[in-house]
């Protein structure tokens, strides 16, 4: 039973990984005050073949996504410095176009 629910979790992601290439996003910035998260997501993207970039502070990312418009804020919500909400606001005045999720929702973009 472990078996199975691993390779259904896989394509799961395999899935939301498809349906986000089809929607042309490419650079992503992910956000988690847990460095482990912000890391493992990042690599996870990374293998897929996007572009991403981790960051544990939310200022730091608020401060690369001036600089280079994502084209996706992959954030926690609660996080001691700015809520996540509170980053995709901030960043979505500079990059309209950059849409924002948290982890485990890229399908329901």
């Amino acid at each position: 039973m472990q078996g199975l629910r691993s390779v259904d979790t896989r394509e799961n992601y395999r899935k939301e990984v498809v349906a986000t290439a089809r929607m042309g996003l490419r650079v992503f910035v992910v956000v988690d005050d847990e460095q482990i998260i912000a890391a493992t997501v990042t690599t996870i993207l990374e293998m897929s073949g996007f572009s991403a970039t981790a960051f544990t502070s939310p200022i730091e990312a608020l401060k690369r996504a001036r600089l280079e418009s994502p084209d996706l804020l992959i954030s926690d919500v609660v996080m001691p410095e700015m809520s996540g909400i509170d980053l995709a606001l901030r960043i979505n005045e500079h990059c309209p176009k950059c849409k924002a999720t948290k982890p485990g929702c890229l399908a329901s973009l």
